[in-house]
C-alpha cells in the first residue's frame, strides 16, 4: 500500500473512532463466518445515504450502517454459531437472551436496533395518519406531548442507548428507553417490555459527526424524518 493510500484509510478510520470509539470495536474478532453459516445479513437502506440529508449527514449514515450495523451483524453470527439459538428468529433471540450471553445480546440487539431505524426514517415528509393520531393523543394527549416526551427520553439516556415509542402488553402506547443495545423486546433485561413501533438511536456515532455532542440538536432533526407510515404499520402488527 502507497504511503497516500494509508493515510486516506488511517484518516477514514479515525473518523469512525471520532464518531464513537467503543462502537469501532464492533466489527473486531475473528473473520466473518461464510455465508451459508450467516443466519443474518446486513439490510440494505431503503434510501440512499445521502437522502436524509441536511438533517442526518451522508458521512454519518455510511459509517453508521456500513460499519457499525455491519459489525453487529457479523458479530452477532459468529456469537451464535454453535448454540441453541442459531435456530430461532432475530425476535425469539431477544427474547430469551440472558444476561450472561452478553456478546449476543450486545449484537442481537444492535441488528434488531438498527434494523428498525433505518426504516422508521424517511427522505419524504410524513404525518401520522387519523387512526395513529388518535392512538397517540389517547396515550399522550397529543402530537406535541409525545413529541415532548418521547424527546425527554431520548436526552434522558446517560451516554448510549436508545428511547422507543412502543405498544405494551396493554395494547396501548408508551414511551420507553433502554441503555447500550438492549431494546424493549428483552424480557427480563430491560425495565419495560413491549412491541417496539418507533426508535431513535442516541449514541454518538449516530449524529457526532454532524451535531457534535449537541444531542438536543440532532433529536430535533430527527422528526423532520420520521417515516409515520412505517410507524403504523408497525403499531398495526403490535395490535394483531
Amino acid at each position: 500500500m502507497h504511503k497516500r493510500e494509508f493515510l486516506k484509510v488511517a484518516g477514514l478510520a479515525g473518523v469512525a473512532a471520532l464518531a464513537n470509539p467503543k462502537g469501532l470495536f464492533a466489527a473486531e474478532g475473528p473473520e466473518t463466518l461464510p455465508d451459508s453459516k450467516a443466519p443474518f445479513t446486513l439490510p440494505e437502506l431503503p434510501y440512499a445515504t445521502d437522502a436524509l440529508e441536511p438533517h442526518i449527514d451522508k458521512l454519518t449514515m455510511e459509517i453508521h450502517h456500513g460499519k457499525h450495523h455491519k459489525g453487529y451483524v457479523d458479530n452477532l453470527n459468529k456469537a451464535l454459531n454453535g448454540t441453541v439459538l442459531a435456530s430461532l428468529s432475530l425476535e425469539d433471540i431477544l427474547a430469551k437472551v440472558s444476561a450472561k450471553e452478553s456478546a449476543v445480546r450486545n449484537n442481537a440487539g444492535g441488528h434488531y436496533n438498527h434494523s428498525l431505524f433505518w426504516t422508521v426514517m424517511s427522505p419524504q415528509k410524513t404525518e401520522p395518519s387519523a387512526k395513529l393520531s388518535a392512538a397517540i393523543n389517547s396515550a399522550f394527549g397529543s402530537l406535541d406531548a409525545f413529541k415532548t416526551k418521547f424527546s425527554d427520553a431520548a436526552k434522558g439516556v446517560f451516554g448510549s442507548g436508545w428511547a422507543w415509542l412502543i405498544v405494551g402488553r396493554d395494547k396501548k402506547l408508551a414511551v420507553t428507553s433502554t441503555p447500550n443495545q438492549d431494546n424493549p423486546l428483552m424480557k427480563g433485561l430491560v425495565k419495560e417490555t413491549g412491541t417496539p413501533v418507533l426508535g431513535l438511536d442516541v449514541w454518538e456515532h449516530a449524529y457526532y459527526l454532524k451535531h457534535q455532542n449537541k444531542r438536543p440538536d440532532y433529536i430535533a432533526a430527527f422528526w423532520d424524518v420520521v417515516n409515520w407510515a412505517e410507524v403504523e404499520k408497525r403499531y398495526e402488527a403490535a395490535l394483531k
